[in-house]
């Protein structure tokens, strides 16, 4: 096996394998950021060594035997600095814990439960959005420093930031590694689910940049969320987003012109749609709804998403159920968000009028005065009721507003053929 041979091996390694050992680590050490430096440390000699003695017949052992005696180094050293006190107890039953066989480590079926436990701590409330997204991605998913930043298209020293601070802050706080209590369960899966859709979203629709789509992101969300669903089967909402991100993952490769250009859902080839994933999504979809008599807001968006799926052409889709079903997400979360995308299927369903009136009312209220999607959807039912003049004035609007290059010049093209009064 050549060096490069070895390389790609360590890399598919690590990428599979680092969760699972940063989770077994932090159960044994109790602080996630020295857990993650420990299996640094063993994916550092794993990269020293393997090219010269080559690749181990169990490397995900080898990776938990090199982690479990530096994690036995850090403990001693803990019983050292503690040996003046009487709280020592901790230390010792970890380091009589990492005697035993790494083999077993990786084959026990706690594995499940430290990785539940480490989602739950990467995803903690008490960091911030961004951090808690950056630090999923970097402990969970595997992604270097680097590779977070690009995606984000945020500086490298950015993301550093923000999971040392991350770490930091659950340090300090004394976090716990451990699955939450019954009364806090569900509030914690929803910032779990949270931040999974986020990671997913910047994937599926980019914010900036010059892609339109980022599927690198949108698989390792899905990663994620299956995951999730396997740890935390009784869940409904889990399995609604894994359904939701199943289904519209399904059409990547029709949201995507030859040239990189957007494809709009009502213009898509649906033959490139997946067919795979989308009978994946709705065995999720079946599973969540099978869990609960009533509709969470991921199931309620896998439902809509599922109406699209199943429907042979756009023709078929039944707006009218669309809409019963974005009432119901808008009284369950209601935000402007919600509402406009409401506006979209009344518009669908009843005439580009009825649309047009919802979506002039969120225009008033202003709070999506910076959103632009929001003139956007006002550009696409304008130009329907054949306001072209208005139409062209609201997709360049929308188009200043989008930092997508992509979609900024579909809106700038959709404004110049309101401007000939071809839309």
């Amino acid at each position: 096996m050549t060096a490069t041979d070895v390389q790609r091996t360590i890399d598919a390694l690590w990428r599979m394998e680092s969760a699972r050992l940063t989770a077994r680590l932090t159960r044994l050490v109790r602080d996630v950021g020295v857990a993650e430096e420990l299996a640094q440390d063993a994916l550092v000699v794993a990269l020293e060594q393997w090219p010269v003695s080559g690749v181990p017949d169990n490397p995900a052992a080898w990776l938990m035997t090199t982690a479990s005696n530096r994690a036995i180094d850090h403990l001693r050293r803990l019983r050292m600095q503690a040996s003046k006190h009487d709280s020592i107890s901790h230390e010792l039953e970890m380091e009589q814990q990492l005697r035993g066989s790494p083999v077993e480590a990786c084959a026990d079926d706690a594995i499940g439960d430290d990785l539940l436990r480490l989602i739950f701590i990467a995803c903690h409330p008490l960091l911030s959005t961004e951090a808690r997204t950056a630090l999923t991605l970097k402990l969970l998913a595997g992604l270097t420093t680097a590779e977070i930043a690009r995606a984000f298209l945020v500086p490298e020293p950015t993301i550093a930031q923000r999971i040392v601070r991350a770490k930091r802050t659950l340090s300090e706080a004394h976090v716990p590694f451990e699955i939450p209590r019954a009364e806090e369960l569900t509030a914690r899966v929803a910032s779990v689910l949270e931040v999974i859709y986020l990671i997913f979203n910047e994937g599926y629709s980019a914010t900036a940049g010059d892609d339109w789509t980022r599927p690198a992101l949108c698989d390792e969300a899905l990663r994620l969320g299956r995951i999730l669903a396997e740890l935390a089967p009784a869940e409904a909402e889990v399995h609604g987003l894994v359904a939701l991100m199943e289904i519209q993952a399904s059409r990547l490769r029709a949201r995507v012109g030859p040239g990189g250009e957007p494809v709009l859902l009502m213009e898509q080839s649906r033959a490139l749609w997946d067919l795979v994933l989308i009978q994946r999504g709705l065995r999720a979809l079946a599973r969540g709804e099978s869990l609960g008599e009533t509709r969470g807001r991921y199931l309620l968006q896998a439902a809509i998403a599922a109406c699209h799926a199943r429907a042979p052409t756009p023709a078929d889709t039944d707006w009218v159920y669309i809409t019963a079903l974005y009432d119901a997400l808008a009284r369950l979360t209601p935000s402007p968000v919600v509402e406009l995308n409401r506006a979209v299927a009344v518009s669908m369903a009843y005439g580009p009028a009825a649309g047009l009136q919802l979506a002039d009312q969120l225009a008033a209220q202003g709070e999506l005065e910076s959103y632009h999607l929001l003139p956007s959807v006002r550009g696409d039912l304008l130009a329907k009721l054949g306001r072209f003049d208005e139409a062209r004035s609201e997709f360049e609007r929308a188009a200043a507003l989008t930092h997508n290059v992509r979609e900024s010049r579909l809106l700038r093209d959709r404004a110049a053929a309101c401007r000939r009064g071809e839309m």
